[in-house]
């Protein structure tokens, strides 16, 4: 059966928007907006489809057959983010604030022999009892791996957004990356094992030192 086509690259943020603001992150099943690629790239001209034609004769070889655009699911232990007093832990009242994922999207394009992946993450960041300060930095980290026995990282990136707190103490934001790109699984790869895993990470808001020299 023939499943829903992707949204496109402009429309994603409008979508995260519209989505609002939750208590609690959706189950990882539920985040899915979309899946296959053959409902981004549909039938082509007719040149271009014997240019596929097998050495035999016989129906076009679609290039994106089996090809599918991650689900999003949220690392374990990476769901939320507290930050605390200085030289106090991120319990109880030495919180100064907190973030957490409540939403998220995907959707993905094919070029050549790369997918470009583009994930929105959308949440909330709430002042906690020890004051949160007028700006919050939020550390996010967007990987996409492939799973099965043994986990392997295909390509990884961190980001970054600053929140402007309110009076309220209860801020959204939203983080839309439009630039994770991976190869194309090779053939034999379980290309529906890939899944982008995201979460906070505050080493994100550390600089990268400059490689040592020998």
């Amino acid at each position: 059966m023939r499943q829903t086509p992707m949204i496109r690259v402009g429309t994603l943020t409008a979508v995260l928007l519209a989505l609002g603001a939750a208590s609690a992150a959706a189950p990882a099943g539920a985040q899915s907006l979309t899946d296959r690629f053959k409902s981004l790239f549909g039938g082509g001209s007719d040149d271009k489809g014997q240019q596929n034609l097998p050495a035999g004769g016989g129906p076009p070889v679609d290039p994106t057959d089996g090809l599918t655009c991650p689900p999003v699911s949220i690392r374990s232990g990476a769901s939320t983010y507290a930050v605390a007093a200085p030289g106090k832990q991120a319990v109880g009242n030495d919180v100064r604030f907190q973030a957490s994922i409540t939403k998220t999207a995907r959707e993905c394009n094919l070029n050549g022999a790369e997918i470009i992946g583009k994930i929105g993450i959308q949440g909330r960041v709430v002042a906690g009892p020890a004051g949160a300060p007028a700006t919050v930095d939020i550390p996010m980290r967007i990987a996409v791996v492939q799973g099965g026995i043994g986990e392997k990282v295909i390509a990884t990136k961190a980001y970054r957004t600053t929140v402007q707190m309110t009076g309220d103490g209860s801020v959204p934001f939203t983080i839309v990356a439009e630039d994770m790109v991976y190869p194309v699984p090779p053939p034999g790869a379980n290309a529906d094992n890939y899944v982008f895993y995201i979460g906070f990470d505050p080493q994100a808001l550390t600089p990268e030192r400059g490689k040592k020299r020998r």
